[in-house]
């Protein structure tokens, strides 16, 4: 499909995603959706490509553009994965609709040599200034979905991301905050800056 990489590279995180891998690498794209963050790396990369999506839909048209996907939930089916069986395990905002992210990452780091996260972070100010001046819970064109229509149910903070690796005894090797321009937050700039003005990050972990 012609307009899969012009599709793929409209959203930054992919953009930035695809700076961290290595080329001709084994990737697994853990709620890859219909594929186009694959189809972007595989394309411009070379990497050896494979997917996991609970959506039918999402699987189908992955599947379209042809690619490796088979359908399943990344709660309970990263299991079935050996150790070490991938360079990288990708997981591009789905991180808040796992019902036990800690899980998934602890399976991410051991399917794979390093893992990729990309996330909204719900800290951002224009979400914390919607809660405090309409009292509802706030929408972004990253969470557009209003509070009961959305998949997401864990919520979370550059900063608790953070706290969660540092529990976890996992080393960040990069981590990006990007503001809603998806322009890159400065590396020396204090945790409360990126928390408050990154709309969205992307981290690099490995074991």
């Amino acid at each position: 499909m012609s307009d899969v990489i012009p599709a793929a590279e409209q959203r930054v995180d992919f953009r930035i995603i695809r700076e961290l891998v290595e080329p001709g690498t084994r990737i697994l794209d853990v709620g890859c959706g219909d594929g186009l963050l694959m189809s972007l790396l595989r394309r411009t990369l070379g990497v050896r490509a494979s997917g996991i999506e609970l959506s039918q839909t999402g699987v189908n048209d992955a599947v379209a553009r042809g690619l490796s996907v088979i359908q399943g939930d990344a709660d309970t089916d990263l299991d079935a994965y050996t150790d070490k069986s991938f360079d990288y395990v990708i997981l591009s905002q789905s991180l808040q609709a796992m019902r036990d992210p800690h899980k998934v990452l602890e399976n991410m780091l051991r399917i794979g040599e390093r893992g990729i996260v990309s996330f909204p972070n719900f800290a951002y100010y224009r979400m914390r200034l919607q809660l405090l001046t309409t009292g509802k819970m706030p929408k972004t064109d990253l969470l557009p979905e209003p509070w009961w229509r959305t998949s997401n149910i864990h919520f979370c903070t550059i900063r608790d991301f953070v706290e969660l690796c540092d529990e976890m005894g996992v080393t960040v090797e990069a981590q990006i905050a990007l503001n809603s321009s998806g322009r890159r937050i400065p590396l020396n700039a204090p945790w409360w800056f990126w928390n408050l003005f990154g709309e969205q990050a992307v981290f690099l972990l490995r074991r």
